[in-house]
């Protein structure tokens, strides 16, 4: 019994430390439901480190709809049906892990989303255990349409890039409203690794990749799955 005293008693200060922070950022969270996120962790950081920083933020009405479908038919095609968490991406990403080989994610949009503009870089378990708090919060409170308007924005596409219409600008020369099918899903396509990949001069994997995407964009056109942002 003691044994279970001593566990509770070491487990209270995480508890606490999640409820502070999750409180603390509360109000900020209601605050970025209307207004541009003013900058990231992971922004920052990178600007400290003497990478630039190009960040310029654009309503979702002014980003192209195939950047919508391309990210949805690449990252995470139930976003608009999960709760923040896709349960089965989830069970085969650990599944794919235990079998070892290359370690596979199993991260929503949302999830993305909210590790992107509340948490620093990294893969500890506390930073998880709040990134699944932040997740559930801003499903609640922002809505899916929210939710990929600030992901749009706020996504690292090159060193020192981020946000679609940095992105658009830096390997496309155009803004992000006039993004191509192809053009989006070549965006998505580098979207996993978007400091080793060119979006303008693609290499074979990256072709190949943007090739697959834009072929489920028209799933997702026709499938509706991307009602909740663009219905």
């Amino acid at each position: 019994m003691s044994g279970l005293t001593k566990s509770a008693k070491k487990g209270r200060p995480l508890a606490t430390l999640f409820l502070l922070l999750l409180l603390l950022g509360s109000g900020g969270l209601v605050l970025q439901r209307f207004l541009p996120i003013p900058a990231t962790f992971l922004m920052t950081s990178r600007m400290i480190e003497g990478e630039g920083w190009d960040y310029r933020w654009r309503s979702l009405d002014r980003i192209s709809p195939r950047l919508v479908q391309a990210v949805i038919a690449s990252e995470d095609s139930t976003f608009c049906t999960h709760r923040g968490f896709d349960m089965k991406a989830i069970e085969k990403a650990l599944k794919a892990n235990e079998r070892g080989g290359r370690i596979r994610g199993g991260s929503t949009i949302s999830q993305q989303t909210a590790k992107n503009v509340f948490l620093w870089p990294g893969r500890d378990w506390i930073r998880k255990g709040l990134e699944a708090g932040y997740t559930v919060a801003i499903e609640t409170v922002w809505g899916k349409r929210r939710i990929m308007e600030v992901y749009l924005n706020v996504a690292e596409w090159a060193p020192g890039v981020y946000g679609a219409e940095a992105a658009a600008q830096h390997w496309f020369g155009k803004s992000a409203a006039g993004l191509s099918a192809p053009e989006s899903a070549r965006l998505a396509a580098i979207l996993p690794s978007p400091r080793r990949y060119d979006a303008a001069s693609p290499g074979p994997y990256v072709r190949r990749r943007a090739s697959r995407i834009q072929a489920a964009m028209g799933t997702v056109r026709e499938q509706g799955l991307d009602a909740c942002v663009l219905g």
